[in-house]
């Protein structure tokens, strides 16, 4: 999968260089290139900013660089360019799978008080959001997207199953986890782990992930509870 960002900060995408993302970039499953704004700018100081229109708090990133920046990494908008913005659609689960697909994504980073509206009008497919809160750039946001998506592109992870009974990739939140030792300070694991019935096992997480999706996020509890019910009907039919 090519990944190609547009910042300012290239140097904070360092980063991505350890750990399973760093592994993946060494075996070649995933070509991340990271471009410098300034490096576009016609601007003899290199300036990618400038006050905003209007008056106001801030400075705005200007178009010109941000455009040839990716015209240059995308000439052909093979791409699905994403702007990191907080006024895009809020990032979940369904957003990464649906991202994932795509073989190229190019995400911009703003800075200040955010970019030009001519640049998103003309140059970008999508604006994504990590949570309602306001950042200082668009940074941080892309790793988060490029971690969450790059997880489902094959061969990143050891086992499909990593992503497949991970958090809210069955509407639900994980299942607690334990390990070895079997009793660590007074605290023992939940017995049905340790007795290698593994439809049992498979029972207790399902029922765990219900209970804990229900007491902390009932949101998703709502949306999931439809189908709990008519997975209830189901056993109650087989059983009569």
């Amino acid at each position: 999968m090519k990944i190609k960002v547009a910042t300012i900060f290239p140097e904070m995408f360092s980063t991505l260089d350890i750990g399973i993302l760093g592994k993946a970039k060494q075996k070649g499953l995933l070509d991340l290139q990271i471009a410098n704004i300034r490096d576009y700018s016609a601007d003899k100081h290199k300036k990618t900013d400038d006050a905003p229109f209007g008056g106001g708090a801030g400075m705005v990133m200007t178009p010109q660089p941000l455009h040839d920046t990716i015209k240059a990494l995308d000439s052909e908008h093979k791409a699905k360019r994403i702007y990191l913005s907080p006024k895009g659609a809020t990032l979940n689960q369904e957003i990464v799978e649906r991202l994932a697909k795509e073989e190229e994504l190019l995400l911009v980073c703003g800075s200040y008080e955010g970019i030009d509206e001519r640049i998103i009008e003309m140059d970008i497919d999508e604006e994504i959001s990590i949570g309602d809160y306001v950042l200082t750039g668009g940074e941080l946001p892309a790793m988060v997207l490029i971690n969450a998506v790059s997880r489902y592109v094959d061969g990143v992870l050891g086992s499909s199953e990593s992503t497949s009974e991970e958090s809210f990739a069955s509407g639900l939140l994980e299942y607690p986890q334990y390990t070895r030792p079997a009793v660590f300070e007074g605290m023992a694991v939940p017995e049905v782990l340790l007795g290698g019935n593994h439809a049992e096992i498979a029972k207790w997480r399902y029922q765990k992930q219900i209970e804990i999706t229900r007491q902390r996020r009932d949101d998703l509890y709502q949306k999931i509870l439809p189908t709990l019910e008519k997975d209830k009907k189901k056993k109650g039919k087989k059983g009569e």
